[in-house]
């Protein structure tokens, strides 16, 4: 008759223990909870006195975005610095089916034959691949590209930010495009600064006065080496370059000052770019 009573003794024993460590644990926690508010009191107070350091050392610094690389130092500087202008960019916006699109000839080929409109001549994938050319060049890392200014066919005049990150995929450009068209300007994330933003014709106006202009065309009668060409223009000028976003066909601008050919072979604009990024490079040592 005891047996039972002895084991339940014995279970209700291992239960007060096991209560007791529960305890144990309980106020473990709560001393470790103590601790860690009483850390983050100091450090709140030792932060208080450190940001009056901070601050003054923060001030004229830039923060970088994501997407949105820094703008480099040297873009301060007095040097003489690198212009483009492109010409006849394909950047039409039209209605296919419900939504509105950046027509292009791969994918709208049907919808321009019934507009009665040549597919070749829609091309918007020449100015997505001459910005990348411009935007990716050390030149403009270096901080000598001043802006880039893009005039469509239908004449709408555009300017793009030197340190904007120009999408990596055609689409994504194709739709920053088409917002630029519809909405006129494109702001920065968190900022109020506009990245891309339409701006009022003639592009003249917003060229420095001391500034040469130069063009570039394959049925040009000046066939140039683009080093020495670059090499020979003076040091105390900016230096503008005009390009045709196109296809085909001569660009048509009246305030060029020289009209030069860099091959005797025909060249695309992104190619034509790059040349000229590197004779620039040279005459500025930009390595």
């Amino acid at each position: 008759m005891l047996r039972p009573y002895g084991i339940k003794g014995q279970k209700r024993k291992k239960r007060e223990e096991r209560y007791d460590k529960e305890e144990d644990e309980v106020e473990a926690e709560e001393q470790s909870i103590e601790r860690a508010k009483r850390a983050m009191v100091e450090e709140k107070e030792m932060a208080m006195e450190t940001s009056g350091k901070e601050e003054e050392e923060l001030e004229g610094q830039t923060h970088e975005m994501a997407g949105i690389p820094i703008v480099p130092s040297d873009l301060k500087t007095k040097k003489p610095g690198l212009i483009f202008v492109l010409e006849r960019a394909s950047l039409e916006v039209a209605k296919v089916g419900k939504s509105y699109q950046i027509l292009n000839s791969d994918d709208h080929a049907n919808f321009l034959w019934k507009n009665n409109k040549n597919p070749a001549d829609y091309r918007p994938d020449i100015v997505y691949q001459a910005l990348l050319s411009i935007l990716d060049s050390p030149v403009n890392k270096a901080g000598r590209l001043r802006a880039v200014y893009v005039k469509t066919d239908k004449g709408v005049l555009f300017e793009v930010k030197p340190h904007v990150r120009i999408p990596r995929t055609y689409k994504r450009f194709a739709g920053i495009m088409l917002q630029l068209l519809q909405k006129l300007s494109i702001t920065a994330v968190g900022k109020r600064e506009k990245l891309l933003r339409v701006i009022k014709n003639p592009v003249t106006q917003y060229l420095p006065v001391n500034s040469r202009k130069i063009g570039f065309s394959y049925s040009s009668e000046k066939l140039v080496k683009m080093n020495k060409y670059v090499a020979a223009v003076s040091d105390d000028v900016d230096i503008v370059f005009v390009v045709g976003a196109t296809a085909h066909g001569k660009i048509d601008c009246d305030y060029i000052d020289d009209f030069i050919a860099i091959s005797g072979y025909p060249l695309s604009a992104a190619w034509c770019i790059s040349r000229i990024c590197e004779a620039v490079a040279d005459k500025w040592d930009v390595l």
